[in-house]
């Protein structure tokens, strides 16, 4: 079996300061390509631990990618610590120094000496193209290991990865195939809910389910081999049908799906926000379907009275929902109502009625958590709605204590 790793430079990520996205966007793509990682570690930003840990690897592995340490500054060390580790001199490269001076040129910029750094690789290296930064990335051993160095930004490292690290590594490796993934998202379950109905299912030889965490949802991953695609689909067909009741959309996020069906029904949208504070309106605004179909909108705060609810918060809601979409002139409003203790409404108006529910967290959440998960039930209640599905969910995190439809024909 190959082994790779990937090694993560800097105090800030050794130290949390900011998210390793790098390197878990890596996994995930080397995965996908029929490479996955045998090893992950961070180092941060001291020569001799540097050195160390490239050596530690190179006897460790076939492959490694190094990620960060390659800008011009001196606690960059990424470079010198590989010709340091292969006991090799550093040399100027005349064509990367070239590339730097007509970068900075192009900017009506002198370049800087300090730049000057970034061309000096390890003897005998072969460069790796950086098309929209100053940092090149270069290939080397260490060891009989093959180093891949990359620099930090997430852009330039990843139009790297794509464009010339995984082409190399499978023109040396031309047997490994990569593999297809289908993605079915869920909300309002959990792990091992999804895990206890998805065991039950016999998988062919090469396929294999994964799962993805991250609030709101849990990504229920199906890889198998490349171009399998009649027996993935009947895969897909049957995990759905498993996990129905929670899965929201499949091979895209739910707010894209969203933002299609939207632009496919054509219906137009206000907001009323109280718990949100704004965020459905965001998503809305930002999604590329959905905007266009956004009416008025309001975000109101935890004082304004509304309407003569007398303390009943899904009444407040549900008449919230229906003067925005009458004053609004839209086909649908929803409305976030207020957030009371660990209790919120949420409400739909639409030309056939108004839904509406009242939900409380079974569990401690930070409030932009709270906000987060109310967002995504307003846009799960809009979901339902325009794909004719059940208007009323059960969520794993939440208590439903009551919930109302009230049919056109009612309202007159």
């Amino acid at each position: 079996m190959l082994k790779i790793a990937m090694l993560s430079t800097g105090e800030e990520v050794l130290h949390g300061d900011i998210v390793d996205t790098n390197a878990s966007w890596m996994s995930e793509m080397f995965f996908q390509q029929g490479f996955p990682l045998t090893k992950r570690s961070t180092v941060g930003d001291t020569f001799n631990g540097l050195v160390e840990e490239l050596l530690m690897l190179s006897f460790n592995s076939d492959v490694v990618v190094v990620n960060g340490g390659l800008g011009p500054t001196s606690d960059d060390l990424s470079t010198q610590a590989a010709s340091v580790a292969a006991e090799l001199d550093l040399e100027l490269s005349e064509v990367w120094l070239k590339r730097l001076q007509q970068f900075f040129a192009e900017r009506g910029l002198a370049m800087p000496e300090s730049n000057r750094k970034q061309a000096m690789l390890p003897a005998g290296s072969t460069l790796i193209d950086n098309p929209i930064g100053t940092a090149c990335g270069f290939k080397m051993l260490i060891n009989e290991c093959v180093f891949y160095f990359t620099p930090g930004v997430p852009s330039e490292f990843k139009r790297m990865v794509i464009e010339q690290i995984i082409p190399d590594l499978q023109r040396s490796y031309s047997k490994v195939e990569g593999l297809d993934c289908g993605r079915v998202y869920t909300f309002g379950t959990s792990e091992s809910a999804l895990s206890d109905k998805l065991d039950k299912l016999h998988l062919p030889q090469g396929y294999q389910l994964g799962y993805r965490s991250y609030l709101p949802y849990i990504e229920v991953k199906l890889f198998g081999p490349k171009g399998d695609l009649d027996t993935r689909l009947k895969l897909m067909q049957i995990i759905y049908k498993l996990i129905e009741a929670n899965v929201v959309s499949i091979d895209q996020p739910m707010d894209e799906y969203v933002g299609q069906l939207i632009a496919e029904r054509k219906m137009s949208i206000s907001l009323a926000e109280r718990s949100t504070h704004g965020s459905v309106a965001n998503w809305l605004h930002s999604n590329q379907d959905a905007q266009n179909y956004c009416g008025h909108g309001w975000v109101l705060g935890g004082k304004v009275e509304v309407g003569a609810g007398e303390g009943d918060l899904l009444a407040e809601t549900l008449a919230l929902a229906g003067a925005t979409k009458e004053k609004c002139a839209t086909d649908i409003a929803i409305v976030s109502g207020r957030l009371v203790e660990n209790t919120f409404t949420v409400s739909l108006a639409t030309p056939e009625g108004e839904w509406g529910q009242v939900l409380t967290f079974n569990r401690r959440f930070t409030r932009q958590d709270q906000v987060t998960l109310i967002t995504t039930v307003c846009t799960d209640m809009l979901r339902r709605y325009l794909s004719g599905k059940p208007m009323f969910a059960d969520y794993s995190s939440l208590t439903r204590d009551k919930q109302m439809h009230v049919p056109r024909s009612v309202l007159g």
